[in-house]
């Protein structure tokens, strides 16, 4: 019932910490004794947060007419402490690559030295000196315990001009995993590549194969294992392709990346159900975001409807090969590849929303006019692009 958030955590603390001048209601010392108050304190905390999130759970729950479960307060978060450093964390100045952990041992709270590997401490020396450090927090993997280390840097992100801007405009696929397209706002393609990793995506069909083999012989019960090493493996490619579209981006000094905003609801059907379940599409993406934003560049989504069925030069719709999905035919013949041509319209995409965005009315209508086709954004092209920057100098000049 306290809405203050200062005089809660209190309240909380005054009901299970004995102190001289406070009795506490619940035995809480007893059970833990002489634990550290940061521990303590951060407990507290942890246990207001989820109550309070049941609390509007429930009350959401009631104003949608009770509609699907009940919610629950769960006790068992499986919150992982944080070792605050002095109190509860200290490094070990003899040794590197070592450190210093407040552990409860079953009688008493004492310092126990910890061995930490060789490799992560050379990989946070040479990356993370120098910026700021937060208190390390235990993680649980695959049984086994580690020691997440946290780092704060400020990086400010290009603020260049949309005239002058260089986008790397990604098209993210399951037959090629990503094709980068490095563009001009006039339309000036400066680069393509195609990045792919057959090799990784081999090996994990490899797994899925035997995983169902497997299943067919002795049923899905004992398989956990087999499905947990193909969960690692989609995680590894996410991040091979990730660091590869962050890479080429930053090799050509690309101001913004430019993805699609990719959302499949509903009930996935047909051959390439199993291909589009292990799509890590936002994954990829938000790993790239990361990258990125370390190294001064922005990231931007526009509507990924009819990209890659509209062909870039404006002739209309594309009819996809029967054989191999990742070529296409054009209306006017041309054969070209798929995933190319739609990294073309999401890059035009793109500059027509921000060329046309900070625009008066009055000008915007004009160029409308003379370019129809970019006041439906979902139809445009690569095509409609040139055309929009030369009305926009036409008009300039004029």
């Amino acid at each position: 019932m306290i809405t203050e958030p200062k005089k809660r955590f209190n309240t909380a603390e005054h009901l299970v910490h004995t102190t001289k001048k406070n009795q506490a209601r619940f035995d809480f010392n007893l059970r833990f004794p002489k634990m550290p108050s940061y521990l303590r304190r951060a407990a507290i905390q942890h246990s207001l947060g989820s109550v309070s999130s049941y609390k509007t759970r429930l009350e959401l729950w009631k104003k949608m007419d009770k509609k699907g479960g009940t919610p629950k307060l769960v006790c068992g978060n499986h919150a992982m402490p944080v070792f605050y450093r002095d109190v509860m964390y200290r490094e070990d100045t003899e040794e590197k690559d070592g450190a210093y952990l407040k552990l409860y041992d079953g009688h008493d709270w004492k310092w126990f030295r910890v061995s930490l590997s060789h490799t992560d401490m050379e990989y946070l020396r040479k990356y993370w000196a120098g910026k700021r450090a937060a208190a390390p927090v235990l993680e649980k993997r695959h049984r086994k315990y580690f020691l997440r280390f946290s780092y704060t840097e400020e990086v400010p992100l290009t603020k260049a001009p949309v005239k002058e801007q260089i986008i790397c405009s990604v098209d993210l696929g399951i037959n090629t995993d990503a094709v980068c397209t490095i563009m001009r706002s006039d339309g000036t393609v400066l680069g393509r590549k195609f990045i792919d990793f057959p090799s990784e995506k081999d090996r994990m069909y490899r797994v899925l194969g035997r995983i169902r083999r497997f299943q067919r012989e002795h049923g899905s019960v004992q398989v956990k294992s087999r499905w947990a090493y193909a969960k690692r493996l989609n995680t590894e490619l996410g991040r091979k392709i990730a660091g590869a579209v962050a890479g080429y981006a930053e090799e050509n000094h690309a101001d913004v990346i430019v993805f699609e905003y990719l959302e499949t609801k509903g009930k996935i059907s047909g051959r390439k159900k199993q291909k589009l379940h292990l799509w890590r599409k936002r994954d990829i993406q938000i790993r790239c975001e990361h990258q990125v934003h370390r190294r001064g560049m922005r990231i931007s989504r526009i509507c990924a409807w009819n990209t890659s069925r509209f062909a870039y030069d404006g002739s209309g719709t594309v009819v996809r090969d029967p054989g191999n999905h990742s070529l296409c035919t054009f209306q006017n013949g041309k054969r070209y590849n798929c995933d190319l041509s739609a990294s073309y319209n999401i890059g035009a995409r793109y500059f027509i929303r921000e060329l046309l965005k900070p625009l008066p009315a009055t000008e915007r209508s004009l160029l409308e006019v003379k370019v129809p086709s970019v006041k439906r954004r979902i139809s445009c092209v690569y095509a409609d692009l040139r055309e929009l920057f030369s009305e926009m100098e036409l008009l300039r000049a004029a």
